[in-house]
């Protein structure tokens, strides 16, 4: 299964029509720092495949993963893929690409 980039526009719409489940898998700290407005934090330092696929099944939203640059969050997505979770969507640009834009923070 390939990654799907998504860019600023998409999550941005994705998020604004409820249709997108954002998960930053940014450490803690850093997403108490500023993250997307909507976001929920899922670090990748404390990644739990069942826990996650839980909050994916209980929000019912189409999942896409972000973190600071699109790094981490395709490596999330490469592990995610080899045990078997058919996710394949994250936002390339990222926090950094968001905050940079110029759009919400919170």
């Amino acid at each position: 299964m390939a990654i799907v980039d998504l860019d600023r526009d998409a999550v941005k719409s994705g998020l604004a029509d409820g249709s997108v489940l954002l998960i930053d898998v940014r450490e803690p700290n850093e997403f108490a720092g500023g993250h997307i407005p909507g976001s929920v934090s899922f670090p990748l330092s404390a990644f739990d495949v069942e826990r996650l696929q839980a909050l994916i099944a209980a929000d019912g939203r189409r999942p896409v993963l972000s973190c600071a640059a699109g790094v981490r969050s395709a490596r999330a997505l490469q592990y995610l893929q080899s045990q078997g979770v058919p996710l394949a969507e994250h936002y390339a640009g990222g926090f950094k690409d968001w905050a940079n834009a110029g759009e919400a923070i919170e």
